[in-house]
């Protein structure tokens, strides 16, 4: 046999191979119920629209949560602005409780606590710290530190220099606190 006469025989026996192949396959999918595709067709499908419908869901979520979370804190760069004020009003009621003028000091106050509950009903609240407590760096902002008056005072708060506020959850101003070492 010649190389040429063998080429064309092995050529023909796969060509063989491959009708034999396509037509098993055609017979498998002539085997296959068509009421059993389209169902796994239609389980495809539904599958596919109820992740795409839970995707939606999640995405509606978010975008919720996200506008509740920028309409509580859409005031934050006002009340920033306001936080000045407060401080102003704490050191007016200081030097007024020390002269003796007593009209003057009710007026103040009158004025102090609206302003204070108008702000609290907006969300605006006091961080409360107090001499004693333990520093913690997550709620306080410390500018320095000095020796410690005593020894139960070291790596506690000393002195509170500046109130700090939270709008919300979110601390928009940290209390500057002065700690003991």
């Amino acid at each position: 046999m010649s190389k040429k006469n063998k080429e064309e025989k092995d050529f023909l026996e796969e060509e063989v191979i491959t009708k034999e192949q396509e037509t098993s396959n055609k017979e498998e999918e002539k085997d296959v119920d068509p009421l059993v595709a389209l169902q796994s067709d239609f389980d495809k499908e539904k599958d596919r629209n109820l992740r795409l419908f839970a995707e939606f869901e999640n995405f509606k979520k978010r975008t919720t949560k996200e506008k509740i979370d920028l309409y509580k804190t859409a005031s934050e760069g006002l009340m920033t602005a306001i936080l000045p004020v407060l401080d102003d009003f704490d050191r007016a009621l200081l030097e007024i409780e020390k002269s003796e003028v007593a009209g003057h000091l009710e007026g103040i106050v009158l004025i102090n606590n609206k302003l204070r509950e108008a702000l609290k009903a907006k969300g605006l609240n006091i961080v409360e710290t107090e001499q004693g407590e333990v520093f913690n760096a997550d709620i306080h902002e410390a500018i320095t530190q000095i020796p410690a008056p005593s020894d139960d005072l070291k790596g506690k708060i000393v002195d509170v220099v500046e109130k700090g506020y939270v709008l919300g959850d979110k601390i928009i101003r940290f209390p500057k606190v002065v700690i003991g070492q």
